[in-house]
């Protein structure tokens, strides 16, 4: 009878050990994943995060990179745990866990809460950017996002094309009498924002505002529901580490 119930325990170690080593393989996929979305939301469109005064949208997405490079570490560092049966390094690991998993939830939770405030803060800010930083020195960043902008998302202007007139870069001479500046143009050419007609110019109801709001709340869509969603599927790694780490300590060497 002793035997046996060693047996079961054995058993059920070994069907453990395999769960754990796929479930790392996984987790070392989705690392990939996480790093690779924050990546992409820095490298692909850092130009519009410098329209943005906060820096909360820049943070979920570090958050994911560092997240999701750690999750790859730890997911190989799993794997040698899990095929050594050592219980110090499933210890590490297990801690590991722990410190992505508060990692994750806090990207999505500064994720959620930017998503909410984000409304608010761009009509607070992105008019009074485009108007003082477009076309000055120092600030070439900041044209060539709302150049970006104004291009990709086929608007002019925070609210409207009229916006422009306050602008300090059309009221100076080296606006050289445009209206507006030549990205706001549906073909761009120099000089071609001396002319504001509909058929020259974009005229879109809700103006650059609605069309930035829009993309960066799809992302932080993304950054919350990649961050909260791997979180939730590491419970799961977490709760095998322990049942695993239990029976290791239990059984006889």
């Amino acid at each position: 009878m002793g035997a046996h119930e060693e047996k079961k325990q054995t058993c059920g170690t070994i069907c453990l050990k395999y769960l754990l080593i796929t479930f790392n393989f996984l987790f070392w996929l989705a690392g990939g994943v996480v790093m690779a979305v924050g990546v992409w939301t820095l490298v692909e469109k850092s130009d519009y995060i410098s329209l943005l005064p906060s820096m909360t949208y820049a943070a979920s997405a570090y958050i994911l990179v560092l997240a999701g490079a750690i999750v790859m570490v730890t997911g190989v560092l799993g794997c040698c745990a899990t095929f050594k049966e050592q219980r110090r390094l499933l210890r590490v690991y297990f801690v590991l866990l722990l410190c992505i998993f508060l990692l994750e939830i806090l990207a999505g939770v500064l994720a959620y809460i930017y998503y909410r405030q984000l409304n608010e803060e761009l009509k607070q800010n992105l008019r009074a950017t485009m108007m003082q930083k477009y076309e000055q020195k120092t600030h070439e960043h900041v044209t060539s996002a709302v150049d970006k902008l104004q291009q990709e998302f086929k608007c002019c202007g925070s609210n409207n094309s009229s916006d422009w007139a306050e602008s300090v870069w059309i009221r100076s001479n080296d606006g050289n009498g445009r209206v507006v500046p030549d990205s706001c143009c549906k073909t761009p050419s120099e000089l071609c924002g001396r002319g504001e007609h509909p058929s020259n110019i974009y005229k879109v109801e809700g103006g650059c505002i609605s069309k930035l709001e829009k993309f960066i709340q799809d992302h932080l869509k993304i950054i919350g529901a990649v961050g909260v969603g791997i979180a939730c599927v590491q419970i799961i790694g977490m709760v095998f580490t322990c049942c695993l780490y239990r029976r290791l300590k239990s059984e006889p060497y």
